[in-house]
């Protein structure tokens, strides 16, 4: 990742991914603990259902389709499908699908919760 003072770049194709509970996510920006930060996720069959207490999430459906259940309400999710997730809704991605997940603010992987 390139950084400077007034602006950051990450090539997502070149950041190694890690597991998260809805897949494989590629981080960029969290180090930087800014306002917000951009995962590319591959998106496996069995995401397990989590939730933020501080954290709010855009997801932004690429490829694929599938559905993205929402405290416990299935939203049908095709490419161009975006959705505002707030903290306390209990959520999951389910299908083969790639998205663009933007935490906001920056991803903290202390602010997962599972029941």
């Amino acid at each position: 990742m390139q950084t400077s003072q007034r602006f950051s770049v990450a090539k997502l194709d070149e950041i190694d991914p890690v597991s998260c509970p809805c897949g494989m996510a590629r981080r960029a920006f969290s180090e930087l603990g800014g306002v917000a930060s951009l995962h590319l996720v591959e998106i496996s069959k069995d995401a397990s259902t989590h939730y933020h207490k501080e954290m709010h999430e855009i997801y932004l459906v690429l490829e694929g389709e599938g559905y993205i259940e929402l405290d416990g309400e299935r939203i049908p999710a095709k490419p161009m499908t975006s959705v505002l997730i707030k903290p306390g809704c209990r959520h999951r991605a389910v299908g083969n699908m790639k998205i663009i997940n933007i935490p906001i603010p920056a991803f903290d992987p202390k602010d997962e919760w599972f029941d």
